[in-house]
């Protein structure tokens, strides 16, 4: 990837800059892809604190009566019970099931949610939620780009938080939101992460990002964190990123995470005839764990072979791991396949693998 001058600018590019940061374009975004090394970025993380830069993502707010109907009509959650101050990870699929977007949606208010989408799928998600929501009481309104989002993410980073802010954090619990002032500053203030770790991500008025994030980059042990380690990190951590693991043509019960699909829940929603047929029938592939015995990393799009060489998988995501010290991948694989002997091409050479459960990386509680 390389800088793109066309490409959006977050409210903290300077501050970026400013920091030597190699800037790439990610998702219409100038985004920082490593300050320095990815790899102590990533043990930041795992052992202390890291901080990143999340303005590029979209928040998407529901408001009014029926925006918990409306939420449920578009989404394949089981979200209008959800208490307020709580989230919930969920999806928005299409009418034959396939995936348009993992969200986290947060319930703020009695009659107010917002959900979070990946950047790249920002504007699908807001057009659709603008159809699904028309037939109920509930307006939606994209407010992008007035946030910036700031995490912070690791076993420091209630300890250091708790430094800014006079916000119960000891009680928030994981997947829970409160609004509070952080470092002078008002954000809402959810217990979220995309990092395996303990930590925050932050929302706050575009105008406010630059003083909140050199307040908290101030503090010893923090360091700033880019796209890499955080790539690095939601592998270890076995999470999902839309665009390799998760696509429109792919199904949530393909990806494993059938869990999230209500089938159960009160009413109809998109998706629902589709995902019902698609839950009775075992998924023609099924999302794993690689970890190769060898140094060569797999990477995506490389393919799964049998121990005979015939073509069984491919690769959708794949890096050295800098917490296990070896490659690890994430791979779907063909139904019924049999998962000893297996190995990754890896440039016309075939790399020995072992199918692990997920996550590769637990954090202890």
């Amino acid at each position: 990837m390389s800088a793109d001058p066309t490409a959006k600018k977050t409210p903290l590019h300077d501050v970026h800059e400013g920091l030597g940061a190699n800037l790439v374009d990610f998702a219409g975004y100038l985004m920082p892809l490593r300050y320095a090394s990815e790899t102590a970025e990533h043990q930041a993380v795992r052992t202390g604190a890291g901080l990143f830069d999340l303005s590029h993502m979209g928040e998407i707010f529901l408001s009014g009566p029926g925006a918990g109907a409306a939420l449920d009509f578009a989404l394949v959650g089981n979200l209008a019970p959800m208490p307020v101050g709580k989230a919930r990870y969920t999806m928005i699929c299409g009418h034959d099931g396939g995936v348009l977007d993992d969200l986290i949606v947060y319930r703020l208010a009695d009659e107010t949610w917002m959900v979070v989408a990946n950047a790249a799928n920002a504007a699908v998600v807001r057009e659709a939620l603008v159809e699904r929501a028309a037939q109920f009481e509930a307006a939606v309104d994209d407010r992008s780009g007035s946030y910036a989002l700031i995490a912070l993410q690791g076993p420091r980073s209630q300890a250091i938080l708790e430094g800014f802010t006079d916000a119960p954090l000891a009680g928030l619990k994981y997947y829970a939101i409160l609004a509070g002032r952080v470092a002078g500053v008002d954000a809402l203030i959810a217990r979220t992460g995309y990092t395996g770790e303990d930590g925050f991500e932050l929302f706050v008025d575009a105008s406010d990002a630059v003083a909140l994030w050199q307040a908290l980059a101030a503090v010893d042990g923090v360091v700033p964190a880019g796209l890499s380690a955080r790539d690095t990190l939601r592998l270890e951590a076995g999470m999902p990123l839309y665009g390799n693991e998760l696509t429109g043509e792919t199904t949530p019960f393909e990806a494993g995470l059938g869990r999230v699909v209500k089938l159960d829940k009160p009413g109809d929603f998109v998706g629902k005839t589709a995902l019902a047929a698609q839950a009775q029938t075992p998924p023609g592939r099924r999302l794993v764990g690689l970890v190769a015995r060898g140094r060569r990393a797999p990477r995506k799009g490389y393919q799964v072979v049998t121990s005979g060489g015939a073509p069984c998988g491919v690769v959708t995501s794949g890096a050295p791991s800098p917490t296990l010290g070896t490659p690890i991948a994430l791979a779907y694989l063909d139904s019924g396949v049999e998962e000893e002997g297996l190995a990754v091409d890896v440039r016309g050479r075939p790399e020995p693998v072992d199918v692990v459960s997920l996550p590769f990386y637990k954090r202890s509680s």
